[in-house]
């Protein structure tokens, strides 16, 4: 009676441990964990980390960081998470597991495009856990990037002469850009017509570029994964959100409660997803001296123009 207890025992430690295995969150820490912390949430959703940590996350903890890159639930290296978990508030609890995993009570946030804005939602919530809150390429109103892909994408195409995308452009203008399958088809396009590069290559980016060819976690930054965009979307219907008013919310806490603003901006000039009225929106939102327009870059800031991003982390963060 004693073994098969002991072996219906064993049984269950077992499928914990493989259960805990599947649904555990990929994350890394780069530098001292005395150091001032940051932790960098992937774009997408559905993308993953691999694109900032094989490139800047070392480069920025050698700045005096402690910096942590994690795979959001079903992304990449972050698998095997049940179909039906692909919500913000689980998202937001596993950005608290992070926390927990480092000890921190608070960190600064640096959010890439869809990054940021699950950035803003832990900020909302928990105000007093976040330093600082930095938006890296990041859209604050998604209808009026969309509208914008869209306008960047017809004066590629009329460049191009191609009247096949231009008339599939003109069909999805008259329906609604924000459904997930018209919103995924634009950011198709988008990549399609190079709304995601620099209009020209610095040989920063191109040297940064080779070198990570081959790097094994290179072949992630090729992946994006389905799952967490559908379940985001039924619970959130992110494609149709506008940030603005919760980070007007934000900063007029933090000015009451800090007496300054702790949200900031690092944008590309080049970043074909943006135009200038939208910049000059999150410009003032975050306001003048907390926004950083780097020149040449597009939405891979950090990549495009890795040192004047570095330099911009640090005189925000000084």
């Amino acid at each position: 009676m004693f073994k098969k207890s002991s072996f219906c025992l064993l049984l269950i430690l077992a499928s914990l441990a493989a259960f805990a295995e599947k649904n555990k969150l990929y994350s890394k820490a780069f530098g001292s964990a005395k150091n001032p912390p940051i932790i960098f949430l992937h774009g997408g959703p559905g993308y993953n980390c691999a694109g900032f940590e094989i490139t800047t996350a070392q480069k920025l903890a050698d700045a005096g960081y402690y910096v942590i890159v994690y795979d959001q639930r079903g992304c990449a290296r972050s698998k095997d998470f049940p179909d039906n978990g692909f919500t913000l508030e689980n998202n937001l609890a596993d950005l608290d597991s992070i926390y927990a995993l480092y000890h921190l009570t608070a960190a600064t946030l640096m959010g890439h495009s869809w990054g940021s804005t699950l950035a803003t939602f832990y900020n909302k919530k928990y105000p007093t856990r976040v330093n600082k809150l930095i938006l890296v390429s990041s859209p604050v109103s998604y209808p009026e990037t969309f509208k914008t892909i869209l306008h960047h994408c017809e004066e590629f195409y009329v460049r191009k002469n191609d009247s096949t995308a231009l008339k599939f452009l003109a069909k999805l203008e008259t329906m609604d850009t924000v459904t997930l399958t018209n919103a995924s088809a634009l950011f198709m396009h988008a990549f399609a017509c190079g709304l995601y590069s620099p209009k020209k290559s610095t040989d920063e980016r191109t040297t940064i570029m080779d070198k990570i060819k081959n790097d094994p976690d290179y072949k992630y930054m090729r992946q994006n994964d389905y799952k967490p965009v559908q379940g985001l979307y039924d619970d959130l219907h992110h494609t149709m959100l506008n940030t603005s008013k919760m980070l007007g919310l934000i900063k007029f806490m933090n000015e009451e409660r800090l007496g300054i603003c702790n949200i900031f901006g690092i944008y590309g000039t080049d970043d074909g997803l943006f135009d200038g009225v939208q910049l000059k929106e999150i410009s003032d939102l975050t306001t003048k001296n907390n926004f950083y327009l780097l020149p040449g870059a597009s939405h891979n800031v950090f990549i495009d123009q890795q040192k004047l991003f570095i330099d911009a982390v640090n005189k925000i963060m000084k």
